[in-house]
């Protein structure tokens, strides 16, 4: 498959300061595992995800690339860039669903070395289900617990990683850290319909800005008590900023999602200043190492046989 690399500047910028920076992104969008359709490329290109960015590119001096293509990860190649931002899925170093170009585990490292320096990091919605560790079904007491020692290294460096998500439906979103980039204006709590993933392996050193599932969402995938789905953490002299939102298209064009971007992707930057990152897992979110029971996914049902029309 023809590796799509697109290069979008906005055209028509608002008037800055002087002073303002001129920040440079990279939106990096394989999908070695499921495909999600916001970051899809059908008759053309960008994406939906990639026209909401230009929109919020032209309104804060952003520059943002799009690619797919995993094996142009370096430290030349990241170089150019201020923060990377995933919507990723699966082992990004195989071609997997896409078939766009892997990244090499030198690439891999690349991307921690890039953060750790001095730059950042933003993951958004299946950004939490790349390089994920499938240890859910395993047997014995131990079965579905948190398993962080077995986490792969990208997991360990997002803070935590996807298990499932339920139905969509509305949930309750509440507000942690109202002084990080981004929260300001949101408010104690926000809701809205979405696919709320389930997550696992949490990191102690996260600074949790949003815990969810409090009240708890309809479906089993829920029965579990609140976790966090929005965080913060430093990486070294870099930054690293997770949502688990952005799976559906009006979760994009919806205000308090953007803010909440805008705010993390700001901060990546280094352009805003987050005022406590201290760890902060253990006390908002208690339970969230309790994660709930294992089911197996239901097997796809074989489609009806056709039957003869009598002669």
């Amino acid at each position: 498959m023809i590796t799509r690399l697109l290069l979008l500047a906005a055209l028509a910028l608002p008037a800055f300061a002087a002073d303002a920076p001129a920040r440079k992104i990279l939106f990096f969008t394989k999908s070695s595992g499921y495909e999600h359709e916001v970051i899809s490329y059908k008759k053309g290109m960008p994406s939906f995800a990639e026209k909401q960015l230009l929109e919020i590119g032209k309104a804060n001096h952003w520059t943002f690339t799009f690619s797919k293509d995993g094996s142009k990860f370096s430290p030349e190649y990241l170089a150019q860039f201020d923060t990377v931002m995933f919507y990723t899925t699966g082992d990004l170093c195989s071609a997997g669903t896409d078939k766009n170009p892997a990244m090499t585990p030198a690439g891999k490292q690349a991307l921690f070395d890039f953060v750790k320096g001095g730059k950042g990091f933003v993951g958004t919605h299946s950004a939490a289900d790349t390089f994920h560790t499938d240890n859910e079904s395993q047997k014995g007491p131990e079965r579905f617990k948190n398993h962080g020692d077995q986490a792969d290294a990208y997991v360990c460096f997002l803070g935590a990683e996807f298990i499932r998500h339920g139905k969509q439906q509305a949930g309750v979103n509440k507000v942690i850290d109202p002084t990080f980039p981004g929260f300001e204006k949101v408010g104690a709590t926000f809701s809205f319909a979405e696919e709320w993933y389930t997550l696992k392996d949490f990191r102690p050193e996260i600074h949790v800005l949003t815990t969810f599932n409090d009240p708890a969402l309809e479906g089993d995938d829920y029965k579990r008590p609140a976790y966090p789905n929005c965080w913060a953490k430093p990486e070294g002299k870099g930054r690293v900023f997770y949502t688990a939102m952005g799976h559906r298209e009006d979760v994009w064009t919806n205000e308090t999602f953007r803010q909440i971007l805008v705010g993390g992707l700001k901060w990546a930057n280094g352009d805003a200043v987050a005022p406590d990152l201290s760890p902060n897992l253990l006390k908002v979110a208690p339970g969230a190492m309790t994660n709930q029971p294992y089911t197996p996914s239901a097997p796809a049902k074989a489609a009806p046989k056709k039957t003869e029309a009598k002669k």
